[in-house]
Parts: structure tokens; sequence; C-alpha cells
């Protein structure tokens, strides 16, 4: 065994109350890291499933159409200014305003390349092409207005993982099949094989079989959509051969705002992201993620001093013998090596409780309460990152905390530490 590695487990021997007591502030900080990291992460990712569950990360659309410029009445003379708005002598300047049209259904031009194009872009895992607008669903007597969705089930699976969402039937939009909400299928009394009538503001109508009946665990969604195949939606909306929106999904949510700027770029069309429609639950998360930060920076700190503070009357208590080491020919860096080896090793056993700690607490915690289901009401999410990610925490803690002790016993010297000591 390497001689700084046998004094520095000699002296972890000889001071077993220091060597507890660190080992608990360690391995308490580790455990409190873990217990909040895994609680907060699980949060986040419970609230990220439930509200982009049943949408897309980013949404692609035509641009809107411009304000038109309207004016009437009649004025003397050729103003300059006047001309300079656009105005031929003789219009009234003070009865110009502009207006923005009614923004009426339009298709994607070439979207077909547009979708090519748009898998292109680094980040994106899938797209899916989409027809959307409103109308009436009729059922005896009961008549709803819903959001009519047309879609490609295939692409569109990879975007909203329906097969897993059906509460009854199959998730099947071919031909005039169609898919329905549970809240909407509940208003309409409607179960799986049942007919219902769709019809648009223009007149158009169409007949459907209710194929199965989802739940995504959203109450507007699942009052509202009605799922049927592209060319279906395409006839009802008068669309025909165009679609009104591209969905997308990316691989890093948080991404997805530059990923939506970078397809704008691209493409010349108007792209949303979650984060820019979804504002409030941005802000929630990144405050939860900022408050979980500044409670590790504190436990970190707290740890960080107490093992310094007790490395330090480690020393102290120690001068006789690291005086005699001096004396006997130990170098300056091996008595530094010494402290800095008992620094990563206190980290390390450290973590390894830590570790025990944080994971039993997460878990009671996770079991406390549950859903009607069975899953916990407060998710955690322990995660080899998070181990790796403290474990890195824990040795670098330990490491440098012990880097003041090590200098000022290396520092020491040989005639004054045994005289003194």
């Amino acid at each position: 065994m390497p001689f700084e590695w046998f004094v520095a487990l000699r002296y972890l021997r000889e001071g077993r109350i220091q060597t507890v007591l660190i080992l608990l502030g360690v391995s308490t900080g580790v455990g409190v890291i873990i217990f909040l990291s895994a609680l907060i992460t699980g949060l986040q990712s419970s609230l990220i499933e439930n509200t982009l569950g049943s949408q897309a990360h980013v949404v692609v659309r035509p641009p809107e159409e411009m304000p038109r410029l309207l004016h009437d009445g009649r004025v003397e003379g050729t103003d300059p200014a006047a001309v300079a708005r656009g105005l031929a002598p003789g219009e009234d300047a003070l009865a110009v305003r502009l207006e923005k049209p009614a923004q009426r259904l339009r298709s994607i031009n070439q979207w077909p390349q547009v979708m090519r194009d748009i898998e292109k872009v680094n980040g994106v895992t899938a797209v899916s092409p989409l027809v959307a607008g409103s109308a009436f669903v009729t059922r005896g007597e009961a008549t709803r207005s819903v959001a009519l969705r047309g879609i490609d089930p295939e692409r569109f699976t990879r975007i909203i993982d329906m097969p897993s969402r059906m509460a009854t039937g199959v998730f099947r939009v071919e031909g005039t099949e169609a898919v329905i909400g549970t809240g909407l299928a509940m208003d309409l009394g409607v179960r799986i094989g049942d007919r219902i009538r769709v019809l648009t503001a223009e007149g158009r109508t169409d007949v459907f079989t209710i194929a199965g009946i989802f739940d995504l665990q959203n109450k507007g969604v699942n009052d509202s959509w009605v799922l049927v195949s592209l060319k279906s939606a395409q006839n009802l909306l008068d669309l025909s051969g165009g679609i009104s929106a591209i969905e997308m999904r990316v691989e890093k949510i948080f991404a997805a705002e530059s990923i939506a700027q970078s397809v704008a770029r691209r493409t010349g069309l108007i792209a949303e992201s979650w984060m820019a429609l979804n504002g409030q639950l941005l802000v929630g998360l990144r405050s939860q993620s900022s408050s979980s930060t500044m409670i590790q920076a504190f436990v970190v700190v707290a740890v960080a001093l107490g093992i310094a503070s007790v490395l330090v009357v480690w020393v102290v208590q120690k001068n006789r013998e690291i005086g005699i080491l001096r004396a006997f020919g130990t170098t300056r860096r091996q008595i530094l090596r010494v402290f800095l080896i008992q620094g990563l090793l206190l980290g390390a056993a450290g973590w390894i409780v830590g570790v025990g700690i944080g994971t039993v607490l997460s878990l009671i915690f996770a079991s406390l309460a549950t859903n009607p289901d069975g899953s916990p009401t407060f998710p955690v999410n322990l995660s080899a990152q998070l181990f790796l990610g403290t474990f890195a925490m824990a040795l670098s803690v330990g490491l440098l905390s012990a880097t003041a002790p090590a200098r000022r016993a290396a520092a020491l010297d040989p005639a004054e530490a045994i005289h003194h000591g």
C-alpha cells in the first residue's frame, strides 16, 4: 500500500469521532440532494407528460393574411403626407384604417417537401401533417361543437402515443372511422360502433363510425377532439390535397423554442413551440429548477465548510505527528496528498451512505400517496445520471474541502511542530 494511503487510513481510524461526524455531514448532504432532485425531477416529468401528452412540441402553420388598408371619404388638395401614406389626391386621410381580415383555413404550399425539410432539422424526431378546423357533431338530438382533426395515423402516433391512451376500442381512423374523447362520448351518449354526423360551417357533412374512445387526461381535449383520416378532414374543410399545419416532436423538450425558430427560418412559416404557448407552465418549471439548484448549493456549501473545519482541527491535533513525519524525510507533497486522500475517501464513503438515505426517503415519500390507478401522486425520478452527478459532487466537495487543511499541514515547520505539539 502506498505510504500516503497508509497514513491517511490510519488517521481516519484513529480519529473515529471526527470521521463519523464528517461521514454524517456528507451522507446527509448527498441524501438531501438525491431526495430533492428525484422529487422535483419526477414532478416536472409528470407535469410535462400530462401537459404535452396531448399536444405536439412544435406546430408549424402558414403565415397569417396581412392587414388591408381601408379608407373612405375625400379631402381637397394633394397633401404630400397623405400621398406618402398611399392615398391619391381627393381621398380622406382621416378615414384611413388598417383592418385585419378574417383568417380563413389555408394550406401549406408544397407541404410534402416542407415536411422533408423539417425532418432534416437537428433535434426533430417526428413530423405529422394535420388538417384542423371547427365543426359540429350531431347524434340524435344532441349537438356539440368540436375540433375536427384530420391526421395520418402512422405519423400521428409518433407525436402522441394514442394506442396507449385508448379507454375503449382501438385507435383506427381509416375511411369513415373516427375516434373521440371520453368527455365527448359521454355528452353524446355514444359507444364503440355507434355513428355520429359531422357538419362544418360551410354545410359539408359526413357520417363516421366510432372505432375508439381515448382519454388524454385533458378535459378540454377529451371534450372536443374528433380524430378522422386526413382525406376525410380535407373534404369536410374544403382543403382538398392540402394541410393546415405540421406537428412536430423534438428530442429535448426544452430545446423546442430554438428548434421552432430554426424551422421558421428554414421554411418561412410560423413555428410555435410549446414553450411559447405555455408560458406559465414554463415559468413554473424554471422556478422549480431554480429553487432546487439554490437548495443544493446551500447544502454543498454547508457540507464543504463542515469537512474543512473538522480537518483543520484534525491538523492541529496531529501537529506533532506531522512534524515527526517531516523530520524523518516525508516531503511536503506527501503530507499534502495524505489529507487530500482523506477528503476523497470521506466524500466517497459519504456518497455511498447518502445514496441509501436518499433512495429510501424518495421511495417512502412516493408510496405515501397514490392516485386511483395506483400510480404515485408524487412520482420520483431516481436515475443513473442523478447518482453519478452526486458521486462527482461528493468527491469534488471532499477534495476541495481538504485542500486548505492539507496545505496548512504541508506548510508546517518540523521543528516548530514537534516543539509546540
